[in-house]
This record gives C-alpha cells, structure tokens and sequence, in this order.
C-alpha cells in the first residue's frame, strides 16, 4: 500500500463515515431517477425504453468519463481530485432540477454522470489507500453502507419532495445536502500523496493506460465487476414500474420498498464485511452471490400476492444483491498494484457504468406493455441475472490479490 498518513482508530472512523456520505450523495442521484419512471415517463409521454435511455445517460457517461479517467487520475492528489468531482456532480445535479424538458434532462444527466462516473472510483481508491486488506471488508462495508441509507432515507425523501413539489425538487435537494458533504470531505479526508512520486509521474499516460490494460488480473477484476453490475441493473431499474403495473402498489406504497430494504442493508452490509474479513473474501461472495438468485428469480412471478409479500422479496433483493458488493470490492480493489490503483478503478468504474447502461437498456428492450398496461418479459431479466451469477461465481475464484495488498486472498 502506498505511503499514506496515519491515521487515528478515531479519525479513520470519520474519514469513512465521510466517503460513505459522498457516496451516499452519488448514489442517490442516480437511483432516484428509477422511482421516479412511473411520473416521467407520464410527464414527458415516453416508453419504458426511453426510460431506460434516461438511466443508460448517467451510467454511459460515467463510463466514458472514468475510461478518460484512466489517464490522469493516479497524476493528482487524492483529496484534492475527490472535492473538484463532488462539485461538479453538485452542479450537475442542480441542473437536472431546473430542467424544463425530457432533452436538457438527458443531457445533465449525461453531465452528473461524468463527475459521479469517476467519484464512486475514487472513493474506492482512497479506502484501499489507506486500509490495509486485512480490515477493508469492514471498510468497505462502513462506505458500501452508504447504499443503504440511500435507500432509507435519500431515495424516500426524494419521493415524498416530488409528491409534495415536483419531479424537479429532488435534484435541488441533493445538490443543497452536496455543500455540506464537500464542506466535511474538506476536513476529514486527509492528503494523500503516497501514490506520487519520480517514476510515476515520468510515465506517459499512454503507457500508463497500457500497463493497467496488460495485466490478465486486472480483467478477471473487471469481468466481476461488470457482471455484477449487469446481473443487477438488468431488473432494478424496472422494479418500481413492475409493482405499481403487475403488482398493484400505489404511489404512497413504493416508498416502503426501499425504506425497509434500505434498513436491512444498513444493518447487514457491515455484516457481511465482518464475515468477509473473518471467513474468507472468496467464500463470503459465492454464499450471497447463490443466496441473491432466490429473489432474483422470485420477483419477475410474483402475482396476486400481499403488500408484505411484495417488501419481502423486494428486501431480499437490497439485502442480497447489494451484498455481494462488499466482499467484491474488498477484493477487486486488491487486484492491482498501489501506485496504479486510481487508473485501474477508474478504468473498472468506466466499465462497471457500461455494464450497467447496457443492461439497462437491454431490460427495457425485454419488458413490453399490454393493452391494459401490465409489464410482460420482466422474467427474462431474472434469467439474464441468473447466468450472469454463474459466471461470476466462477470467475471470483481466479481473481489473485497482488503484492502490497496481501500474499494470498483470503
């Protein structure tokens, strides 16, 4: 691990509960617009594919934007990069609230998605900067966790604002809670530098870009992550549309779906990081990764079925899906050398939001609307997510940590 400063038990404590609130800014900027389909695509009359357009918008430009990352972000102080992003996701995100139409919608969605494209890689970065691989887990879990106060509170809150005011009010809302996170990040994440030095900076950043690329570890790495990601963002984007459609929820109702789910994920990512840490990284993945297809496959057919019987899977879900997440990144960020760390995130976000605009447009291509309305072929996602689950539980088995992380994986 590079040279970085030491930190206090105390002070690495806040330092995470800061990245964790950066990251929980990032998320629920771009998980709001999934609740919210049912009213755009109502206000702008357009189909679900458009839809999944509109969602496809962020995840593509942050693909683009940490692909271009890859070539300066291991050349600038950490800290420094990590406020200049956050503010231009801020702004970015200002301007998605004062959008009149469906087209300079799209289009500051495209720009929130070039700062926050390479924010969520850096706020990855900077853990395993200053982490050692032996507590990253639990790390990870303290940031990871910032999806789950994201689904309890950010993504809720965000609702009840758009009830109350307008699809438009949510957006100025995080942009107003984004002055005070860059104001916290401003104190508690500390310089960090340990990655500069003479041969680093004298590398080229194409052959920086090739050094990254040549490595066959880093692409089982990226192979996860993208699986991961596709086998994910193939249903979640349609779930609000699917229950409030097949399973009849009501407007008021899709609010409890990720209040509770958020609530169980707040308790059982920091699970999940301790059992990552003390039974092994690879084994902990492939348990929940095998345990998440039950409601992956249950979701798509459920019919006729209660209120409860809806949270229930729905709860799974979060709890499953997102947990995969923290033994995967623990070991994804393990993958790659210190000193290259922020190119090779940056590279692996940039495919992570491809996996991720792909899949969501390919699940609004497989969903389709009858005459009453109902969604049809929302199963296919489910067997999509299935054979993406295969290959990934096969393929975490291979990834190797390198030196400076730890010898072997655990």
């Amino acid at each position: 691990m590079p040279d970085a400063p030491a930190l206090t038990p105390r002070r690495e404590r806040a330092m995470l509960l800061t990245l964790a609130a950066v990251q929980f800014v990032h998320i629920v900027d771009f998980m709001v617009m999934m609740p919210l389909g049912p009213q755009l695509t109502r206000i702008f009359g357009i189909s679900d594919a458009q839809f999944g357009l509109l969602i496809s918008a962020y995840t593509l430009a942050g693909g683009a934007s940490g692909l271009a990352a890859t070539t300066y972000i291991d050349r600038f102080e950490r800290r420094r990069l990590l406020l200049m992003l956050f503010a231009g996701l801020a702004v970015a995100t200002l301007a998605c609230g004062l959008a009149p139409t469906f087209t300079t919608l799209m289009a500051a969605r495209v720009a929130a998605g070039l700062f926050g494209g390479v924010l969520g890689a850096l706020v990855q970065t900077i853990v395993a900067d200053t982490i050692p691989f032996e507590r990253r887990g639990a790390a990870m879990g303290i940031v990871m966790s910032a999806f789950s106060m994201a689904t309890v509170a950010g993504v809720p809150a965000s609702l009840w604002l758009a009830s109350l005011y307008g699809w438009h009010m949510p957006f100025v809302a995080i942009a107003s809670v984004s002055v005070l996170v860059w104001t916290l990040a401003l104190r508690q994440v500390p310089t960090l530098t340990g990655h500069l030095g003479p041969k680093q900076t004298a590398e080229g950043t194409l052959h920086h870009l090739r050094a990254v690329l040549a490595e066959r570890n880093h692409w089982r790495a990226f192979g996860l992550s993208m699986l991961m990601m596709a086998s994910s963002f193939a249903m979640i984007p349609y779930i609000t549309i699917f229950t409030t459609t097949n399973l009849g929820l009501t407007a008021q109702q899709v609010p409890l779906i990720y209040l509770i789910g958020g609530v169980a994920t707040l308790f059982t990512a920091r699970l999940w990081g301790r059992l990552a840490d003390q039974w092994g990284k690879v084994p902990t993945f492939r348990l929940i990764a095998l345990l998440a297809l039950v409601p992956i496959l249950t979701l798509p057919q459920l019919a006729g079925v209660s209120l409860v019987g809806v949270l229930v899977v729905t709860t799974l879900f979060f709890v499953l899906v997102s947990g995969r997440m923290v033994p995967g990144m623990a070991l994804i960020t393990s993958a790659v050398e210190p000193r290259r760390r922020g190119a090779f995130m940056s590279l692996n976000n940039a495919l992570q939001s491809a996996a991720m605009g792909v899949a969501s447009l390919l699940g609004g291509l497989m969903i389709s609307r009858d005459a009453q309305g109902l969604v049809h072929g929302y199963e296919r996602t489910g067997w999509l997510a299935l054979g993406c689950t295969v290959a990934m539980v096969w393929l975490v088995g291979r990834l190797r940590v390198v030196a400076g992380n730890r010898a072997a994986a655990t």
